[in-house]
C-alpha cells in the first residue's frame, strides 16, 4: 500500500502484485474483524481488505455477516460492485484499508440450511466401484435427478477452524458395532453456493432464476466419517458421518466475477425432465488442488461436474421446500476421471487398499494432527482468479 497524500484522512492506493488472484476483477466478499473492533463487512484486494462500511458510507457493510447486503437482490450487487471496481481504481481512504494479515476472517454468512448433493459422475462411479463393484456404479435414479440430503447448518464453520475427530457406530469384523472415534476420517473437495434472495414455501424456483438467487460460490471441506457413514446410511442416508463439521471459506465469490469460467455441461443422458432444462449454461471451469500435510495430492476439475448448481437449486426447491438467505448448498465432491483427480481420500486411497505418498509417508485416512488446505482457481476476463482457501486440521477425539 503506498501513502500518496497528506491531509486529516490520509488517501492510499493498493497495489496488486501482477500475480494476484485476488485483482479487482475478483473481489471476493467475507467478514472480517479488525484488532480490537467489531466484525464488519469487506472485499479481497490482493493482500488487502476493504472495508466497505467506510469505503461507501454504508450501515450494511457494518453487519457481522453478509445476509443483510444478499437480501438486497441482484439489481443492489451489481450497483455495489460496480461501485467497488470503480473505487479501488483510484486512491482510497487508508481507514478502509487493512492488511490481510492484520485481520481476523470470519464466517461469512448466517447460515439458515445446508443441503449437500452428490453432483459428480466421477466421484458417484468410483464409489459405486468400491461399494458395488458387481453391479451398476450409478444406482438408477443417479442421471435423473441430483442427489443430495439435508445437512446440519450449525457444524458448518469457517476455514481454519480446528475439527475434532468425531465419534460414533462402526462395523466390526464380527457384524456387531462398537462405539467409538472414527478411523477413516475423510474429506470432500466441494464448491459451495450462498443463496442471497429466498423463495417462498410453496413456490418452486424455475432453474433460469439461478443467478438472482444466488449470490456466490465459496469453498467447501465436507468432512466425512467413513466408518460411520457406512454403517448407518442405510435406510436413511448420512447423519453423524457427515453432521460433526463442514468447514468453508471465509471469502464469497460473486457470480459476477465467473462470467468468464462458464462452460457448457457435460452431455447428459437420457435428457433431464423439463424442470430441469434450462436455458443458460452454468458448467463452471474451475479447478481445485487438494493439499495433505502441505504437499498436493490432487487436482479435482469442477468441470467435469454432471449437474449444475442451478439444477440443484431448481430440484431443491422442485417440492415447494423455500430457501432463505444465507442459505447454503454445496456440489458434493468434485472428482475427474484421472487418479490424480479424485476430491475424497476414500478414492485417492481406493477404501484404503491403495496408501497415498505424503512427505515420505504412507497414509489412507486422516491421522490426528493431520491438516487439508483446498484451493481454487477460475479464468477471468483478462487473469485467473482465486477462490480463497478452505483449511482444516484435525485434533484427537474428545474422551466419552
Amino acid at each position: 500500500m503506498e501513502l500518496v497524500g497528506p491531509g486529516p484522512r490520509v488517501r492510499a492506493r493498493v497495489e496488486v502484485a501482477p500475480e494476484s488472484l485476488f485483482g479487482p476483477d475478483n473481489l471476493p466478499y467475507g467478514v472480517f474483524a479488525p484488532t480490537g473492533a467489531d466484525p464488519r463487512v469487506g472485499v479481497r484486494l490482493g493482500e488487502h481488505v476493504i472495508d466497505l462500511a467506510v469505503l461507501l458510507d454504508d450501515p450494511v457493510f457494518a453487519e457481522p455477516s453478509l445476509n443483510a447486503f444478499l437480501a438486497q437482490g441482484p439489481a443492489r450487487w451489481r450497483t455495489v460492485r460496480d461501485r467497488i471496481r470503480e473505487a479501488v481504481d483510484g486512491e482510497l481512504d487508508d481507514a478502509a484499508v487493512h492488511r490481510l494479515a492484520d485481520v481476523d476472517l470470519r464466517l461469512p454468512v448466517r447460515i439458515g440450511d445446508y443441503v449437500d448433493f452428490y453432483a459428480s459422475i466421477d466421484h458417484a462411479t468410483n464409489l459405486g466401484r468400491l461399494f458395488r463393484p458387481d453391479g451398476d456404479p450409478l444406482l438408477p435414479n443417479w442421471r435423473h435427478l441430483p442427489v443430495g440430503y439435508h445437512g446440519r447448518a450449525g457444524t458448518v464453520v469457517v476455514s481454519g477452524t480446528a475439527i475434532t475427530r468425531p465419534y460414533g457406530q462402526r462395523k466390526t469384523d464380527s457384524g456387531a458395532p462398537v462405539f467409538g472415534p472414527s478411523r477413516r476420517l475423510d474429506i470432500e473437495a466441494e464448491l459451495g453456493f450462498v443463496i442471497g434472495v429466498g423463495s417462498r414455501l410453496g413456490v418452486p424456483v424455475p432453474i433460469d432464476e439461478f443467478a438472482a438467487r444466488v449470490f456466490g460460490v465459496a469453498l467447501v471441506n465436507d468432512w466425512s466419517a467413513r466408518d460411520i457413514q457406512a454403517w448407518e446410511y442405510q435406510p436413511l442416508g448420512p447423519f453423524l458421518g457427515k453432521s460433526f463439521a463442514t468447514s468453508i471459506s471465509p471469502w464469497i465469490t460473486p457470480l459476477a466475477a465467473l462470467e468468464s469460467a462458464r462452460i457448457p455441461l457435460p452431455e447428459q443422458s437420457p435428457a433431464p425432465l423439463p424442470y430441469l432444462l434450462g436455458a443458460e449454461h452454468w458448467g463452471l471451469d474451475i479447478d481445485l488442488t487438494v493439499a495433505w500435510n502441505g504437499q498436493p495430492v490432487s487436482y479435482p476439475p469442477y468441470s467435469r461436474m454432471y449437474w449444475s448448481p442451478a439444477q440443484m437449486l431448481a430440484h431443491l426447491t422442485a417440492n415447494g421446500a423455500s430457501t432463505r438467505t444465507g442459505d447454503l448448498y454445496a456440489s458434493g465432491t468434485i472428482s475427474g476421471p484421472e487418479p490424480d483427480q479424485r476430491g475424497s481420500f476414500i478414492e485417492l486411497s481406493w477404501g484404503g487398499s491403495r496408501p497415498v505418498s505424503v512427505n515420505d509417508q504412507q497414509l489412507t485416512f486422516l491421522e490426528d494432527g493431520d491438516e487439508v488446505t483446498i484451493t481454487a482457481s477460475a479464468p477471468g476476463p483478462h487473469a485467473a482468479i482465486g477462490l480463497g482457501e478452505v483449511t482444516g486440521r484435525i485434533l484427537p477425539a474428545h474422551p466419552h
